[in-house]
Formats: C-alpha cells, sequence, structure tokens
C-alpha cells in the first residue's frame, strides 16, 4: 500500500533561525536533513513526503524546493509566503512556477491578534492561493476554530488542511468543544485534517496511546477517511515519540478501516488535497 507522510520539517539548525526550539528541546537542536528522514521512512514503508515550512522567510520556501528538486521522495512544499504583504502576489508569481510548490502555510498559532486569520491583509493573500492552486495549511490552537471556521466559509473553492488536528488539549484530556468545533469545521467539505502532532500536545513523558485515541477516533468519525491523512510532524514528534512509535500508532487505528479507506488515510487524501503527482 502506498504511504506518503504528509507533513514534517527540515532544518539546519540555528538558535537564532529556530528560537521557538529553547533549550528544553535538546533532542530537536540538531540538523534535520532529507537523508535522516529517508532512513525512517523506509523502514516505515512510506515513499514519498510533504516537506513544510518551520520558519517564515521566502528563503525557506526557496530551500524547501531546492531539497524537493534534489530528492525524488520529497513529492510536494507547504511554503511560506507574505499572505499580509503588499507584494504577496508577486511573490506567489515567483514561486508558483516550481511544480513542487503545492502549498502555503502561515504559523497563526503565534500570532498575537487571536483573529489574525480574519484580517483584511491576510485575507487579500489567501484569496490569491485558488489562482495558482495552491493548498493553505491551517496551524491553529483549539481556541482558533470558531474564527477559523468563518474564515473557511469565506473560499469555498479553496483548499484547506488542518494540521495536528488543530490542536487539542490532550495534556487536560479534553475533548470539548473541541470535538464539537471539529464536526462543524468537517461539514465544509474543502477542508482536510492530519492525522499528526498529536503526542507533542500530551505531556511529553506520561502520555499514553489511550490517551492519544479519542482524538483520532473523532477527526476520522468528523472528516471520514477520505479526507484525512497521516502526517509524522518530523522530528518535532521526537519530544514526545519516535516517527516509528507515530506510525504504528496510526496503523492500529487505520487497520480498522477498509482497504479502500486505509489507502484514503494513507496517501490519497494527501494526492487530492495537494495535487501530488
Amino acid at each position: 500500500m502506498l504511504r506518503i507522510d504528509s507533513h514534517h520539517h527540515f532544518w539546519k539548525f540555528d538558535a537564532k533561525e529556530y528560537g521557538w526550539i529553547d533549550e528544553h528541546m535538546a533532542v530537536l537542536r540538531h540538523d534535520f536533513l532529507p537523508a535522516d528522514l529517508h532512513k525512517e521512512m523506509a523502514v516505515a514503508g512510506i515513499s514519498g513526503s510533504v516537506a513544510v515550512q518551520a520558519r517564515q522567510t521566502v528563503e525557506e520556501t526557496r530551500w524547501l524546493l531546492e531539497l524537493a528538486g534534489q530528492n525524488d521522495f520529497i513529492k510536494g512544499v507547504v511554503g511560506w509566503v507574505p499572505l499580509a504583504g503588499p507584494n504577496v502576489g508577486a511573490v506567489l508569481d515567483q514561486f508558483a512556477a516550481n511544480p513542487n510548490l503545492r502549498g502555503v502555510r502561515h504559523v497563526l498559532q503565534d500570532e498575537p491578534d487571536e483573529n489574525h486569520i480574519l484580517r483584511e491583509d491576510f485575507n487579500r493573500g489567501i484569496g490569491k492561493l485558488t489562482h495558482h492552486n495552491l493548498t493553505y495549511d491551517i496551524l491553529i490552537f483549539e481556541r482558533h476554530l470558531p474564527q477559523t471556521i468563518r474564515f473557511v466559509d469565506q473560499y469555498p473553492n479553496q483548499k484547506f488542511v488542518v494540521d495536528h488536528l488543530a490542536k487539542p488539549r490532550v495534556k487536560y484530556k479534553a475533548i470539548s468543544p473541541w470535538r464539537e468545533h471539529m464536526f462543524e469545521l468537517a461539514k465544509r467539505q474543502n477542508v482536510y485534517c492530519k492525522i499528526s502532532g498529536l503526542a507533542t500536545e500530551a505531556d511529553h513523558k506520561k502520555w499514553t496511546e489511550e490517551q492519544l485515541q479519542p482524538y483520532i477516533d473523532t477527526v476520522i468519525e468528523a472528516f471520514g477517511p477520505r479526507r484525512v491523512m497521516f502526517g509524522s510532524d518530523w522530528p518535532v514528534c521526537l519530544l514526545a515519540l519516535s516517527y516509528q512509535r507515530w506510525v504504528g500508532i496510526v496503523a492500529k487505528t487505520a487497520s480498522r478501516l477498509s482497504a479502500a479507506e486505509q489507502q484514503r488515510l494513507w496517501a490519497e487524501t494527501a494526492i487530492e488535497a495537494y495535487g501530488l503527482s
């Protein structure tokens, strides 16, 4: 069965470039490059991937596109462009000529304005993505879901992918109102969801598989296997678990699905959402 890792990062570690990787994240304060990921993918039987931005610079996007051009297993890139900037159109025109650019992401979860996703300047940039057939990755915390639903409703023809199940409060075993908001968001057929980044929202040392399961079950029930996809969030996942263990956890859930549904979760949803070839 074809398997694609729809969410991972690369970096050459520099404390200034990656200020969010603090001294408490020693396991991440190293270089993580394509050769390192490819070893993990080979063990897990994963043949393709989507590289996602970890810095909010056009240089990051350019670098990821270079890596995709050098490594056949990288099937697409979700980069960063200045969506709220006056030059976003020109930047998109520059990058969109590269077939490996399949999406764009902005780190909304870190914006001090809780309603950044609804800002006029930000939305002017979002409005240009459909023209270039680019998907938008939504990176938020659970508390941003109400405004995210309002945001998505403005763009019925734009493809969206929710990263990391919208980061529920797993550490506190809180299921509501996250569950209700996810079911509401899932009513929008142009929205997909990644099963990724979940263990890192729990207590990194004390989480259990049983604690994660209700969140995985919820998104599969809400979005259906046709609109969920596997993502590792490597190397960030290493804060809580290994690449192989996360693959194993998702595989247990996937084994309860039909063969066709499993193929959607492992590959076909990502191919559809990002227009991968």
